[in-house]
C-alpha cells in the first residue's frame, strides 16, 4: 500500500511519510492540517510536529503558479530586531532591485513553527528564497530546496548553495588580540543552541585555546538579545574571567550592560568583544571592539547568486565563504590594567 511505500530521499516528503512518522492514518493528516477542529489537540500537534519535522507542504495553491514568473524574491530572516539582518536585507534588497525583482521579507522571532509557516506562505508565490541563519532542521531545508531554489545564509546544508561568513577565522582574530593584550582566560557567550554559526564559533575558540594555551569557557545557550547578554553576565559571574568574547553586538551591547549593574568596569576589569560590527555596537560606551563581517555583501551575493540558479546555472554545493576582520575599539584593554 502507498501509506507503506518508503520515501525516497529525493523526493519531497508526502502525506504518506507524514502519516507513517506521526502514527496515524494519511486521512488523519489530512483533517489535522486542513480542519485541525476535527481531530483531537493532540493529534493535531503531533501531526504538525510531524510536517515540520520531514518539511511538509501541504499543496494548497494552484499547480499552474507555481510555473509563473512572479518577479518575486522573499528572505526569511531569525529576528529583524537584530540590526545584522536589517543590513543584510538591505545588500540582498539592492540586487534584487537591480535585477528587476521586488525582495519580501519575513520575520520569524526566532521560531521554528513561524519559519516554517513563512515558508509555506511564501513559496508558492515568489521564484526564489533566502534563508538567514534559519533555525529549520536540515531535512526541512533540503526538502524546501526541492521546490524552489534556495540560498542559505550563515549555515551548511549538504545539497544546498550557501553564502558564509568566516566566523572561525573572526574568533581567531578576537583570541589572538586577547591573548596579546595578556588575557589567559576568555569565556564565549553563547547563542541560542539551535544557531549553526555560534557552534561553529565555539569550536574554533576552543581550538585556538589549545593552540594559545587559554583557559576557555562556554556561558550559555542565550537568547540572542540585549536581555540575554544582561542574563549571561549574571552566569559569568559566577566563574569570571578577564576576557570575553560574544556570539553577537546584540549580546555583547547586553552582557556589558550586566556587567555595570555588578559595578564592574569594561576595560577596566573585562575585556568584551562582539561579533558583526553593527553600527549600534559602534554607538555604544565604551565603543565595541567586534569582528567585521561584510552584511550587505553577505546579502547581495546570496541574492545574485540565486538569480543565476533561477536563470538556469548550475548550484555549488561549496559554500561562498566572505573574509572578517577585527574592528579594535574601546572595549578591550591590556589585561595587566585590571589588576
Amino acid at each position: 500500500m502507498d501509506s507503506e511505500r518508503p520515501a525516497e530521499a529525493d523526493q519531497v516528503p508526502t502525506i504518506y511519510d507524514v502519516a507513517r512518522d506521526a502514527g496515524v492514518a494519511p486521512s488523519t493528516v489530512s483533517r489535522a492540517l486542513a480542519r485541525p477542529g476535527r481531530v483531537s489537540a493532540a493529534t493535531a500537534e503531533k501531526v504538525r510536529a510531524a510536517a515540520a519535522r520531514l518539511g511538509y507542504r501541504r499543496a494548497n495553491v494552484a499547480p499552474a503558479l507555481n510555473h509563473l514568473q512572479t518577479r518575486l524574491l522573499a528572505m526569511v530572516v531569525a529576528d529583524i530586531g537584530n540590526p545584522v539582518f536589517v543590513d543584510v536585507f538591505r545588500g540582498a534588497e539592492e540586487a534584487a532591485e537591480a535585477a528587476g525583482y521586488t525582495l519580501l521579507l519575513c520575520d520569524t522571532q526566532e521560531s521554528q513553527a513561524r519559519e516554517r509557516s513563512a515558508v509555506d506562505t511564501f513559496l508558492p508565490a515568489v521564484e526564489g528564497l533566502v534563508l538567514a541563519s534559519p533555525r529549520l532542521p536540515d531535512s526541512g531545508i533540503r526538502a524546501i530546496a526541492k521546490q524552489r531554489p534556495i540560498m542559505v545564509l550563515n549555515r551548511i546544508v549538504t545539497g544546498v548553495p550557501s553564502v558564509l561568513t568566516d566566523g572561525a577565522g573572526g574568533v581567531w582574530r578576537a583570541a589572538e588580540h586577547l591573548h596579546d593584550l595578556d588575557h589567559r582566560e576568555i569565556s564565549y557567550i553563547a547563542g541560542p543552541p539551535t544557531s549553526w554559526t555560534d557552534g561553529i564559533r565555539w569550536r574554533a575558540l576552543e581550538e585556538v585555546g589549545t593552540q594559545l594555551d587559554l583557559r576557555v569557557r562556554r556561558v550559555g545557550p542565550n537568547q540572542p538579545t540585549v536581555e540575554g547578554g544582561v542574563r549571561a553576565a549574571e552566569r559569568w559571574a559566577q566563574n569570571p574571567t578577564t576576557g570575553v568574547i560574544a556570539s553577537s553586538d546584540v549580546m555583547a551591547i547586553g552582557f556589558v550592560r550586566g556587567l555595570r549593574s555588578q559595578g564592574v568596569s569594561v576595560p577596566g576589569d573585562v575585556s568584551v568583544i562582539g561579533f558583526d560590527n553593527s553600527r549600534s555596537g559602534a554607538l555604544t560606551v565604551p565603543a565595541l571592539t567586534s569582528v567585521a563581517s561584510p552584511l550587505a555583501l553577505q546579502g547581495s551575493t546570496a541574492v545574485r547568486n540565486l538569480l543565476a540558479i533561477i536563470g538556469g546555472a548550475r548550484s555549488s554545493e561549496q559554500p561562498v565563504l566572505l573574509p572578517v576582520k577585527l574592528v579594535v575599539r574601546d572595549s578591550t584593554a591590556a589585561a595587566r590594567a585590571a589588576a
